[in-house]
Parts: structure tokens; sequence; C-alpha cells
């Protein structure tokens, strides 16, 4: 396989097991496959992983993209699948936390005075 030929199979196997493992797709059709499979079984594990799918996923069709022997094959799968992941892993980003305010406390409003009163007594604009 050559460089660009790794690079396209690692690109188009974390796009289908983001597909199948983190989007909705066109009428919630992946999202549903994802909720019809039993809670503990197969199918629900390796479609609620990322992780665990694209191993199952970059094994396969780095099989048919291939013309390396078994043993190389086998390797290069390994490395899509991790490659995957790194993209995964990338693109993944972490969301803010939620910050909730809870009203008008005294405490609040106290703080922002000192924060004034020392704002001013600072002299800065």
């Amino acid at each position: 396989m050559t460089p660009l030929g790794f690079v396209l199979v690692t690109l188009a196997v974390w796009r289908v097991t983001h597909l199948f493992a983190e989007e909705d797709g066109p009428g919630r059709l992946f999202s549903r496959l994802r909720e019809s499979t039993a809670p503990n079984g197969f199918w629900a594990s390796l479609l609620g992983c990322f992780y665990c799918f694209s191993l199952w996923l970059a094994l396969p069709v780095t099989w048919a993209a291939s013309d390396q022997p078994w043993g190389w094959r086998l390797i290069t799968g390994l490395a899509v699948s991790g490659g995957a992941c790194l993209l995964q892993r990338l693109s993944d980003r972490p969301t803010p936390p939620a910050v909730f305010y809870e009203g008008d406390k005294e405490e609040d409003h106290e703080l922002l005075r000192r924060s004034a009163q020392r704002h001013d007594a600072s002299g800065e604009a």
C-alpha cells in the first residue's frame, strides 16, 4: 500500500466509523441502528465504541485495499485503526462545563462591590 493509499484508507475508516458510532445519520438511521441493538450485546458494544468499531472496520478494508502478504495486511490494518483513533482524538472537542446562574445572592453583590472598589482605588480605567 502506498503512503497515499494508507492516508486515504485511514480517512475512509475514520469517516465510516464516526458515522456509525457517533452520528445520527440521515433520518436518524444510524442512531436507530445503535438503539435497536441489544443493550449489552456484541453489536451494541461494537457500534457504541468508536475504537472497537474502527478496529473491526479497518481490518477488512485494509485487507481488500492492499496487495501485501497477510502479515503486513494485519499490521497495516492495525495501523489504519490507530490512525483513525488518533484522528478521533484530535477531532473530539470537550464540551465546556455548563455554568448556571443561581439567582441574585447577596454574596454576589458584595463580591462585585469589593471588586469595583479595588478597581477604583487602583486608578485603572
